[in-house]
Parts: C-alpha cells; structure tokens; sequence
C-alpha cells in the first residue's frame, strides 16, 4: 500500500518532519516520536525498491540523515524488523529482508479473518463514543482521499481499524489484530498504490462503518473480510507490486 515518498535526501525527510510537527501543533494532535517518522520513511524507502533485498543498512549514516542519535534509529529498526522488512544479524548489522510472497499472502488471509472477527464482536458492543471515534476516522478518510494524499489517507485508514478493534470489547483480540496489522502495514499501503484502490477502500470503509453502526455483525464481517482479503484483481495486483519490489 502505497504512498508518500518522504525520502530521497537528507533535507527532505527532516522538512518534512519540521512540518508534520507544525501541522500537529496546530491542530491538537499528537505529535510523531521521532523513531515512528524514521520508521514510516524508512518504510516507503524499502516499498518503493529503492533498497535492494539483502542490502545492510549503515546506522550511522541513517543517524546523521535524520539527525537523531541511535536510540530512535534503533527503535525504528526494531520496529521495521517487527513487520519483517529488515533483519538482525549478530555483529554484522541491519539487512533489508522481504518476505516470500507466500508468506504474505497467508498473512493476509489470516488478518481478514481475525478483522472479520473483530467486526461482528464490534457489531454487538460498539457503543455511542466509540462510533463517534469511528466516524472521525471514517471523515478523516474522505477529506485525505479528496486530498489524493496517499499516506494521510493510510495513517486515518490505521485508526479507522483500530477503532474497530477496540470496539470488539475483547483486549486480547485487539492486541493481537494490532500486531498482524503492523506485520502487514508496508504491504496494505503498498495496495494504495494501484489506481483506484483509494476510493475503493473508501466505500468499502463506508460500508463498513454502515453495517456496524446498524449492529449488523453479519454484514460488518462479510464486509470486513472483503476488504482485506486478496483476491481476483486485488490477487493480481498483490503479486506484480510483490514481484516489482522484491526484483522476482
């Protein structure tokens, strides 16, 4: 799923997080940790192929890039090693790893049956508030895809999953749908890199929203499956934007 390019020099992605820092404090929201910015740059550097499979990443320089210490460059190495992009090697350093398509597309199936799960708990225990932090969500959506603003419109797509999450009234569940979609995070976003995928998640997320404020649990499953699932042209795409990164 795809895509801000935050990337390509030093003064970019430090005037680009100068200016996120702006947009935060103007409108009350919290601000990015340092290690979260370094770990979504480092991202879409990593899904748009412009490191190759196997190549190390030099922390040192990537600490003078961003112009932090190591502490939050290491924390968002650990992060990215979280979702599977890069590997630890002991004493040799951070290699960027892609995982086999395979292995992708399994977690895929795995996460729209969990989301699946989560939606028709939610159906049954979303309450006024929580429904109200959807919607914000679901709003936030609409006005980042109007906006074409491909990364706006991922980062309010996470909260609008994981106020469903929430919304399941079950913790454990929300935890572990969390850590799958982090696992997954730099391959939904590079979905949104096919032409159209935007306003097709945004009506998926409409109905979403619809079923689940009606409390119909069928209908908010069947919808949260489809939209996570990987199948048809959605398959077709997975795969060629698979094989275009990964260099198979």
């Amino acid at each position: 799923m795809l895509i801000l390019v935050i990337a390509a020099y030093a003064d970019v992605n430090y005037f680009v997080y100068k200016d996120r820092m702006k947009v935060f404090e103007m409108d009350g929201s919290p601000l990015q940790r340092p290690a979260e910015t370094i770990r979504d740059a480092l991202t879409e550097r990593i899904v748009m192929g412009q490191y190759r499979h196997g190549e190390r990443l030099d922390e040192q320089s990537l600490a003078d890039e961003f112009r932090v210490s190591r502490t939050p460059l290491r924390e968002a190495l650990r992060m990215l090693s979280a979702s599977g992009l890069v590997r630890h090697e002991h004493r040799r350093g951070v290699f960027v790893h892609y995982p086999s398509l395979e292995e992708v597309i399994e977690m895929f199936q795995v996460m729209a049956e969990v989301e699946a799960i989560c939606g028709r708990y939610a159906a049954r225990r979303i309450d006024a508030d929580q429904l109200a932090e959807l919607n914000a969500a679901l709003n936030d959506c609409e006005d980042r895809a109007d906006a074409q603003d491909i990364a706006g419109y991922y980062a309010a797509n996470q909260r609008f999953h994981e106020a469903i999450y929430r919304a399941s009234g079950n913790s454990f569940l929300a935890v572990e749908a969390a850590r799958l979609h982090q696992r997954l995070r730099p391959f939904r976003r590079m979905q949104l890199d096919v032409r159209g995928r935007v306003a097709q998640s945004l009506a998926e997320h409409r109905e979403i929203f619809a079923a689940l404020e009606q409390g119909d649990s069928v209908r908010a499953a069947q919808a949260l499956m489809a939209h996570i699932s990987v199948q048809g042209e959605r398959f077709n795409d997975l795969v060629a934007n698979y094989r275009r990164l990964a260099g198979s």
